[in-house]
């Protein structure tokens, strides 16, 4: 017969880390406004967000802490009789030529109101990388515009691995060039956690050096949840 043994410390400790992580979100700005997005949570009634994305959109390694399902239960205790609609459109090892491909199977058919595509990493781990990034991007942004629905775009992770390429600069480069190109926002899970652990917050990255721990992506659903947020008081 197994025993399971609850450990309230190491619980506890998630909690805290999770806490001072998202103490650094006021230094984080979407750049770029949601008017849809805002009405649709003054309103109170209904919204469709699609997460799109790859492992870390799936919640990788860890068990029920992915970050869209956070950010709605973030956004639901916020607005309690908004209905959140949420599509978690992630897959492991997906680049951005992929979720390109599969916008109008996974995205679009859904009609989503808001579109949160996190990109960009394993693109930059791969040893060759697809030409034309910045012109597969702004395809999908348009082809999101124009089925009505707004966008967020989500960089990469403060990991190890990821810091350790020697593309990734060029590729947050290439996100917030995008982002500020096509007037849609950006949400820097990289310089939240970069803020986070150069204060010293740990525990913020799984064993791999790669993907968020369960900490970790309870402060990335928060922090997304709460500049989502922002847009309905502006």
């Amino acid at each position: 017969m197994l025993n399971f043994v609850f450990l309230p410390d190491a619980a506890n400790a998630g909690d805290a880390t999770t806490e001072r992580c998202l103490s650094f979100v006021k230094q984080l700005d979407l750049g770029a406004p949601l008017p849809q997005t805002r009405e649709k949570l003054r309103q109170g009634r209904s919204i469709t967000i699609v997460a799109l994305g790859s492992s870390s959109t799936t919640g990788f390694g860890t068990f029920g802490q992915a970050f869209p399902d956070v950010m709605k239960a973030e956004l639901s205790r916020s607005h309690p009789s908004l209905q959140i609609n949420l599509v978690v459109s992630g897959r492991l090892f997906d680049t951005i030529p992929g979720n390109l491909a599969r916008i109008e199977k996974d995205v679009l058919r859904y009609k989503p109101d808001l579109v949160i595509w996190q990109l960009g990493t394993n693109d930059t781990l791969r040893p060759v990388v697809a030409s034309d990034l910045k012109g597969l991007v702004r395809k999908g942004i348009e082809q999101i515009k124009k089925s009505n629905a707004e966008v967020i775009l989500m960089d990469l992770q403060y990991a190890p691995v990821v810091r350790a390429m020697p593309s990734h600069t060029a590729m947050q480069s290439l996100i917030a060039e995008i982002a500020r190109e096509e007037s849609v926002g950006v949400f820097s899970r990289y310089a939240l956690m970069k803020h986070a652990i150069d204060n010293g917050v740990h525990g913020l990255v799984a064993w791999d050096g790669l993907h968020n721990s369960e900490a970790g992506y309870r402060c990335i659903g928060r922090a997304l949840a709460r500049m989502i947020d922002q847009t309905s008081v502006q």
